[in-house]
């Protein structure tokens, strides 16, 4: 119980709640949205109902199948070693553990995409005339949200205040 106490582990209920929600919006999409249709929602923005094989930015998408199990590989050594990271990350560290916690899981619900589709449900669409951002999900979002905190950490005091 000391685990969840006083390391980064405090934020495993973060961590769930991140990983539901992002599975819960996939399965809304998956039967709500035809594959490739899309729901306006503002003029710069809708949801649409993509699938990513690839990695970011749909890198090697087209490889073929193989790229399935090395990203999902990929993946689970990448969540073990932040798992045991954040096991390590001391309870003052506050922005490193929350950033390796939004990390983790994203990581994880992509993670559980590849394992049982072979790719990446996407639903996030932004865009303005002809230029057009890839499509993203919740997941990209929160793994987004972590290396941006992540990189806040690393410019920041090693002081930090107790939470």
């Amino acid at each position: 119980m000391q685990l969840f106490k006083e390391t980064g582990w405090r934020w495993w209920w973060l961590i769930l709640l991140f990983i539901v929600l992002d599975q819960a919006s996939k399965q809304w999409v998956l039967h709500a949205i035809p594959y490739q249709g899309s729901i306006p929602l503002l003029p710069v923005f809708e949801l649409a109902h993509v699938y990513n094989r690839g990695a970011a930015f749909s890198f090697l998408s087209n490889a073929g199948g193989w790229q399935r199990w090395f990203f999902t590989g990929i993946a689970v050594v990448i969540s073990c070693v932040i798992a045991i990271w954040l096991s390590r990350v001391g309870r003052a560290q506050l922005k490193l553990s929350l950033a390796l916690a939004f990390v983790l899981a994203g990581a994880i619900g992509n993670l559980i995409d590849r394992l049982v589709y072979g790719y990446v449900i996407d639903m996030l669409h932004v865009f303005y005339k002809s230029w057009s951002y890839p499509v993203f999900n919740l997941a990209d979002s929160v793994i987004f949200i972590g290396a941006v905190l992540l990189i806040w950490d690393s410019f920041s005091s090693s002081a930090e205040v107790k939470t």
